[in-house]
């Protein structure tokens, strides 16, 4: 492998200021971001992104290869959640299996725009329309993993599921509604709308990014002692997986002609874990599952695997593979 790659993945200010957060905690300092400031950064971040997407899919149209790729986007967001519930269920029992496979059938979004900087420094163009297929990835999973839950759920523990409150928040949580909403917006207002949302949505993303990614680093290290409750299994699964998917993304992607940027940004989607939308779910609908075993896996392992690793890992195969 590449390790320039590595490095200047590594040596971006959002992944060093990650790093600074987790040193943070490691060190005993008393660094702190107040709790309403990352919420408001997460938004920020959500809106920016989904208006661009908007912005570039005004341009670009909707034609047969946007088509394809939201279809299979939504495809491996409704798979990734079926195999990998068996495999969990080699260990774990059903409910706890379904939350994390649904967990890691969902995406997250902070990972999707850490690698669309990376792809930025690199100068490796991307499409807007991979916002649409960040967008869509989120409700599939949930939806399938409660209907896992109602399935293979213990006989003694049966409970009817409120499907109507189950689709609310699959359709209308915030994430999702936040980026499709701006993604519309960007699509009616296009090159006029850019240009006068432009210091907002542009000049500040990096320090918005920088400064989001400093508190990921200090909420994933405090979550590093909920890995004990994840145990070894747990660990080995949140580091394989995401390898796993990403490798059948970029099957994916190079079946249907996906060029290297969206090829790279598809397998990021494939390969991360919601740490946000799906937890919160399944809170709310499967309360049997331990929550510290679904938010330690994909938020103090599988995010800093593909931020640190996964990405410029990607995008070597890709490169070996595309060209």
């Amino acid at each position: 492998m590449d390790l320039s790659l590595v490095a200047s993945n590594i040596l971006n200010p959002p992944v060093l200021a990650f790093f600074m957060g987790m040193a943070a905690i490691f060190l005993k300092s008393d660094l702190e971001i107040p709790a309403p400031i990352p919420k408001l950064f997460s938004l920020y971040l959500l809106f920016a992104i989904g208006f661009k997407g908007g912005v570039e899919l005004s341009k670009s149209g909707i034609d047969q290869q946007v088509a394809l790729t939201i279809l299979a986007a939504m495809l491996m967001s409704a798979l990734v959640p079926v195999y990998t519930f068996f495999i969990l269920r080699i260990k774990l029992d059903s409910y706890n299996a379904a939350a994390i496979a649904a967990t890691y059938g969902s995406i997250s979004a902070v990972t999707f725009i850490t690698a669309t900087s990376f792809l930025t420094a690199q100068g490796i163009d991307f499409d807007g329309y991979m916002v649409a297929a960040l967008a869509l990835m989120e409700s599939p999973a949930i939806i399938v993993g409660l209907i896992l839950v109602s399935v293979f759920g213990g006989q003694e523990e049966k409970r009817d599921i409120v499907w109507s409150e189950v689709l609310k928040e699959a359709f209308l949580n915030s994430s999702v509604f936040l980026l499709i909403g701006s993604l519309i917006m960007g699509i009616l207002t296009g090159e006029h709308g850019w240009e006068v949302l432009s210091p907002f949505t542009q000049d500040l993303f990096y320090g918005v990014l920088t400064f989001f990614l400093l508190d990921m680093g200090l909420v994933a290290a405090s979550r590093i002692q909920d890995l004990q409750d994840a145990g070894i299994f747990l660990i080995g699964f949140a580091i394989l997986i995401p390898i796993v998917n990403a490798a059948i993304g970029l099957v994916i992607a190079k079946i249907i002609g996906m060029p290297e940027g969206d090829s790279l940004l598809f397998a990021v989607l494939c390969a991360s874990a919601s740490y946000i939308a799906v937890p919160a779910a399944m809170r709310l609908t499967v309360p049997e599952a331990n929550p510290s075993l679904y938010i330690s896996t994909a938020l103090a392992v599988t995010f800093p695997f593909n931020i640190i690793v996964g990405i410029p890992t990607y995008l070597y195969a890709i490169n070996i593979f595309w060209r």
